[in-house]
């Protein structure tokens, strides 16, 4: 910039008049090298492109959307409800039925059996019978000859309402009624009160850390075609748990599960928005076709699923620490509530894996903390990746940075001198060794140069006074399991076909992160022979039947275990025949085999992990093992705008012997930035009605290309070993997107330098998601102190800044009398 042209600007200033330029992201991962003693054949552990990436791209993968119409299919379009709670007076359909093309309208009366599921002591519920909990429960549904015209005969249907008292939108108005979902959870160690009055200083605080939008790019979708005898019906659907499905189909339909048969052949992203709502969605288009006689597609817009599917749950969480004056943490007392929404859901699971997770990679010797589900009128919040790690550790790393203000240390010491350093227990009584944190830690700190870069963050920010660069290391410990046996049990069946080739299926959900071709891999090692002989065509309930879920890292895990198996099976078969004709070819084998009546087909199944956790002792082995990472992040703000750039950020992740590290690494890069969005940008907004407002990408902030970092380097830790999983490999699909919080430090690190430079040294806790607003209101200024009110608003529900919903209850909710 030519100074002559700004004559009458400090130098410091001009930097204000510079935007931030986008720039093609740099990246670099870094995996380990084959073993060369591998043979050239053995896919394990190769940097192997995903089996669909290509049709990913091209857009030939099919999805339930993309399924050729069934000859007389209906379209079906839901009616929900605009009122957060209240009494349902009447439902007048008589305008809708009158509609082109209306074939029926389908409500809780037609459900042939079960209409409210009671997995706990509140029912989660198909169509809302009496009254509303929530705006967004369905009430009923319009059946019609196509989308177009469902959707019109929908916005036609009358719905009276009788106003019910309270309505609970937040969370501080759950604690005020005393709404909780039970049981409440706990966990202690030491003697909390007691080293509170030995230790040297003791900070008290609070955050609140908004929810989270799945935004999977296929949103909710069913196709549900009976089959014209014995109360049989395909179920087409995109979901994590086609057992669960087939399940609640089946229970809704009052038919045995053995008439309801569910596909999955991909779902086009889930991130854990595709368990329990995908069921009730799914028993919607089911009644509906099992009323018509008709196949019955379900397809929900993006305005519709985000109304009516709920995501994270919306985080507060309050805390008191204990702390000597070197920087060691001697006592922590915290609660955290979450926000479960109007049914329960995952909710309680979900808190109680808050309290598991929340030491992160610290050794807290006194430690104290509840966790509470509270019940709102809002749509049920339910598993997203990380479940509740990435708020309750987030909580944990912000009094980290509190104990380092008040001391006087930086943050990175304060983690380095808590970090769990040997052999040690957990605050529930489970044995750890934190070697590879350490060596993650360690190895993140040389590779992103930290202390060096500071330095210069320092030295920009003493010559830039409008623009500000902030740098932070996190370290992550993340525990891997699934807290019970049953619930990480897995199955295959593996066929060979007489000309050679291998159909491969087991009861994992291809969601994108390669889960089939990483079983592929498996079944190409065990029987020696190429990947290209091995096809896999769908997840179903009639080849695997009762398989879990595929939720919490644990797809490759488990499944893998059975493929293995099954294919361990089949080899010990053929081995007699091979030794026969060792330098037969494959196929000859094949052949031999099918003439000598050997079979070649096999199921395989494993057990699951030996896991369990008593919460009235508090204590238990509730996972298998643990994977550690650590992350830099460097970032530059506008302290004019809020705006910010993510500049460079360096991960380093402990996954085991990694079976497919492309796989891998993508899914480690792709949980960073969704946790750059949770962290940094993605807010929901409700009415004080409680009618979500950020309803699609126009509204609602996801992160897009210019928020990848512009240096982005990704590296495996060499030489792990994990002697739990299959071929020493760790689960790593969730672990990642807790990572993104380096950056949401970084960008506190830099508002921390301008408040510093304007004379404010006061401790500073920002709230997630830290977005340009809440920036621009942290560097206080002369613009900030004209503000009325200087306090950015946090990202629950109530306290949020309150918008008009966008389209009217009428275009989505039916017309309310």
């Amino acid at each position: 910039m030519d100074p002559c042209h700004y004559p009458g600007i400090p130098v410091e200033y001009r930097s204000a008049l510079q935007d931030f330029k986008t720039k093609m992201p740099q990246s670099i991962q870094i995996f380990q090298d084959i073993d060369p003693s591998q043979s050239p054949q053995d896919p394990v552990g190769r940097p192997i492109m995903h089996q669909s990436g290509i049709k990913h791209t091209t857009g030939e993968a099919v999805y339930v959307a993309d399924l050729p119409s069934v000859d007389g299919e209906l379209f079906l379009a839901v009616v929900t409800s605009s009122r957060a709670h209240a009494k349902i007076v009447s439902i007048d359909t008589a305008e809708a039925l009158k509609g082109p093309g209306v074939f029926d309208i389908i409500t809780a009366h037609d459900v042939p059996a079960t209409n409210e599921f009671y997995y706990s002591d509140d029912p989660e519920i198909i169509f809302a019978r009496n009254k509303v909990i929530c705006v967004g429960q369905i009430v009923c549904a319009v059946a019609a000859d196509s989308d177009v015209h469902a959707k019109q005969a929908a916005a036609q249907v009358k719905i009276e309402y009788e106003a019910l008292e309270p309505v609970i939108l937040t969370i501080e108005e759950a604690i005020k009624h005393n709404s909780f979902f039970e049981p409440k959870r706990k966990l202690e160690q030491g003697n909390v009160d007691q080293a509170f009055e030995t230790v040297d200083d003791i900070i008290e605080g609070e955050i609140h850390i908004g929810g989270q939008e799945h935004f999977y790019l296929e949103t909710q979708s069913v196709l549900a075609v009976p089959k014209g005898e014995d109360k049989e019906m395909d179920v087409y659907v995109s979901t994590q748990h086609p057992a669960f499905i087939q399940e609640m189909v089946a229970a809704s339909l009052g038919v045995p599960a053995n008439r309801i048969m569910c596909h999955v052949k991909r779902v086009g992203g889930a991130f854990g928005g595709k368990l329990l709502k995908a069921g009730l969605l799914a028993c919607v288009a089911a009644v509906a076709a099992n009323k018509t006689s008709r196949a019955v597609r379900l397809i929900l817009s993006r305005g519709d699923d985000m109304l009516i599917t709920g995501g994270r749950h919306p985080f507060l969480g309050k805390y008191k620490v204990g702390f000597m004056n070197d920087g060691r943490i001697k006592a922590v007392d915290a609660q955290y509530y979450i926000n479960g929404g109007c049914t329960p859901d995952e909710s309680v699971v979900v808190a109680e894996v808050a309290l598991l997770k929340m030491d992160n990679a610290y050794k807290i010797p006194n430690l104290r903390c509840w966790a509470y589900a509270c019940k709102t009128n809002l749509p049920s919040n339910t598993a997203f990746r990380g479940f509740g790690f990435p708020q309750s550790a987030l909580v944990t790393e912000t009094w980290i940075m509190g104990v380092a203000d008040k001391t006087g240390l930086s943050p990175e010491k304060i983690r380095e001198i808590n970090m769990y350093k040997e052999n040690e227990q957990t605050h529930f009584k489970q044995k750890l060794d934190p070697q590879n944190l350490k060596r993650c830690w360690n190895e993140c700190m040389e590779k992103s140069a930290f202390y060096s870069r500071r330095a210069a963050v320092s030295e920009f920010n003493k010559q830039n006074y409008w623009k500000k660069k902030g740098i932070a290391i996190v370290p992550m410990k993340f525990p891997f399991g699934m807290g019970t046996r049953y619930l990480s049990q897995a199955a295959a069946l593996v066929h060979i076909y007489t000309d050679g080739s291998v159909l491969l299926t087991h009861g994992g959900i291809e969601m994108g992160q390669g889960i089939h071709t990483k079983m592929i891999q498996v079944a190409s090692r065990e029987l020696n022979i190429p990947m290209s002989r091995i096809h896999f065509c769908e997840t179903s309930t009639t080849t695997v039947p009762n398989a879990c879920a595929s939720a919490g890292s644990a797809g490759t895990d488990v499944n893998g275990m059975a493929v293995k198996d099954a294919c361990q099976t089949l080899l010990k078969r053929l081995q007699p025949i091979i030794n026969q004709n060792p330098k037969g070819t494959w196929n000859d084998w094949i052949k031999e085999a099918f003439e000598q009546s050997v079979s070649l087909s096999a199921t395989g199944y494993f057990r699951g992990y030996n896991e369990t956790m008593d919460w009235d002792k508090g204590e238990g082995q509730p996972f298998t093992y643990f994977l550690y990472g650590a992350a830099c992040s460097e970032v530059e703000i506008n302290c004019l705008t809020g705006d910010h750039k993510n500049l460079r950020t360096d991960i380093v992740m402990d996954i085991g012997c990694s079976i497919n590290p492309a796989v891998d690494i993508g899914q480690i890069e792709g949980a960073f930035v969704q946790g750059i969005g949770l962290y940094t940008m993605e807010e929901l907004k409700y009415s004080p009605e409680g009618v979500l407002c950020t309803r699609g990408p126009d509204q609602y902030q996801i992160p897009g290309v210019c928020d990848i970092p512009e240096q982005f380097s990704v590296s495996l830790l060499p030489s792990s070993q994990n002697p739990y999983a299959i071929y020493a490999s760790k689960g790593i699909g969730e672990a990642g997107l807790f990572l993104g919080c380096s950056v949401f430090f970084a960008l506190r690190d830099a508002v921390a330098h301008v408040r510093a430079e304007r004379g404010l040294k006061k401790s500073l806790v920002l709230n997630s998601p830290l977005t340009a607003e809440q920036i621009r209101a942290g560097c206080a200024d002369g613009f900030t102190d004209m503000m009325t009110n200087n306090e950015s608003a946090s990202s629950t529900p109530g306290a949020t800044s309150m918008c008009m919903a966008n389209q009217s209850a009428q275009d989505r909710n039916g017309t309310e009398n």
